[in-house]
């Protein structure tokens, strides 16, 4: 763990940097059979793609609000990191009037309706397995999985990110980066989470705890999360097995 992280941005970079190839972020999606297992390098590179999308074709800039109208999901691991990147304030309270109020919204196929409050520049998600595109892009919206593709590889912000800077609102609370850093250094001692840790969480991403478990907490302390959505379809048999096949250490929900 490198102490001078203080950003998540800043822990994703020292993970990079420490072992690329291990596992980050397993996601279940228990409603479809989906499963995607991606390492340090991949998740990375999904956020360098999608700061590069931020900053430069939505013209984001440090400060601006984004509404994330998702659920627990890989990708929306993957746009909380961007918006660390990009100095992007993340809105995990989806009320309607943090959407009306944003520059721009994220949102996934279930609340588009609610999205198009948002005045600034709309973009949606299928939460389809593999990040597939939309059959046809919601009128309005951009699509998250057209777009992202073609970016760069590598991200490099025209501001550096201040970590005393408001960087998440979750659960009634607004977080600077240097207080989430701070926050997920804690709740991973107090869960007793290392280097190696494979953390379990079937949270939603609409509580400090949530996000904290399911990608925080995990990343800050050299370990990985294996998050599952829509556990509930599941039994106590089936979730053991699950336990038991992705070698999990710790459980959260």
């Amino acid at each position: 763990m490198n102490t001078t992280d203080r950003t998540p941005a800043d822990l994703l970079r020292s993970a990079l940097a420490a072992d690329a190839a291990r596992p980050l972020v397993t996601f279940y999606d228990d409603a479809t059979g989906e499963r995607v297992e991606l390492s340090v390098a991949t998740l990375a590179n999904w956020v360098a793609k999608t700061s590069n999308l931020l900053q430069d074709d939505l013209s984001a800039e440090p400060g601006d609000r984004l509404a994330l109208l998702l659920p627990a999901h890989w990708q929306t691991a993957v746009w909380l990191l961007a918006c660390s990147a990009t100095s992007v304030v993340a809105d995990l309270t989806a009320g309607p009037a943090a959407v009306s109020g944003a520059d721009l919204v994220v949102s996934g196929p279930d609340t588009l309706d609610r999205a198009r409050a948002c005045t600034g520049e709309r973009v949606a998600l299928s939460l389809r397995p593999l990040g597939a595109r939309f059959p046809q892009a919601p009128d309005g919206f951009l699509d998250y999985a057209v777009e992202v593709p073609g970016q760069g590889d590598h991200f490099t912000p025209y501001s550096p990110a201040d970590p005393d800077a408001p960087a998440l609102t979750v659960g009634g609370e607004e977080l600077t980066g240097a207080q989430i850093v701070e926050r997920a250094r804690a709740d991973a001692a107090a869960r007793g989470l290392g280097p190696g840790s494979r953390l379990l969480s079937v949270l939603p991403y609409d509580s400090w705890e949530g996000v904290s478990a399911g990608l925080f907490a995990p990343l800050a302390a050299g370990g990985s999360v294996v998050l599952c959505r829509h556990s509930e379809r599941l039994d106590a048999s089936a979730l053991e097995a699950r336990r038991k096949s992705e070698r999990v250490t710790h459980v959260a929900g």
